[in-house]
């Protein structure tokens, strides 16, 4: 089975109907016992990265699931889930994250020094919203059955920077290039939202389940 912690805080609806459509056997709790005994885990999130780590706490579920993540069953963190395994975010000054994978989460910056009437950059707006071709590395689980270039939908203003450049899975251009998918060990997580991502994110979601199998 597999658990998508609801904390108040989660794309939960569309997380969960995607995993549907494609035959899981998953189930939305906010029971750290059910965390405990699944077989896989999900970790949404939408929003302000502190609200998220509230949400988190204010269910018991940040030690459920460092405990999960270290038990090496599948883990799969999205959107501020994949920031939340973070050491820290600037987000609304410095705030803690889980601390699973060394880094921290920036905003994206587009300033002065590199804006031109030559330069689209300088059109740029934040947050980041839209379809933007993916990066990855071919040996990377989650995006077995994909192409280099394959879209998929983003809505962040902020992005991790891994502190272990291959702990970085894939990469996107917004500006410049950033890390949008990480993996350490049983830790897959994805910046944008493969429940968004028509074809493509189910394919991810699918990799995810076989390897949660």
């Amino acid at each position: 089975m597999i658990a998508i912690i609801d904390y108040g805080a989660g794309n939960l609806g569309s997380v969960y109907k995607a995993f549907r459509y494609i035959g899981a056997d998953v189930e939305v709790t906010a029971d750290p016992g059910v965390v405990d005994r699944a077989d896989s885990l999900v970790l949404p999130g939408v929003g302000a990265f502190s609200h998220c780590m509230q949400g988190l706490d204010s269910v018991a579920m940040t030690a459920a699931t460092r405990a999960f993540i270290a038990s090496g069953r599948p883990f799969l963190g999205i959107c501020v889930g994949l920031q939340m395994l973070f050491d820290v975010s600037e987000e609304m000054g410095t705030t803690p994250g889980l601390g699973i994978l060394p880094g921290r989460v920036v905003k994206f910056r587009f300033g002065d020094a590199i804006r031109s009437p030559q330069s689209a950059i300088g059109n740029l707006k934040v947050p980041h919203i839209g379809w933007n071709e993916l990066s990855f590395r071919p040996d990377a689980p989650l995006f077995q059955g994909l192409e280099q270039g394959d879209r998929a939908y983003f809505v962040h203003s902020y992005y991790p920077e891994p502190a272990d450049p291959s702990d970085t899975t894939a990469t996107s251009e917004y500006g410049y290039d950033f890390c949008c998918a990480v993996q350490r060990g049983n830790v897959h997580a994805t910046q944008f939202h493969p429940e968004k991502s028509g074809g493509v994110g189910l394919q991810i979601l699918r990799n995810f389940t076989r390897i949660a199998a």
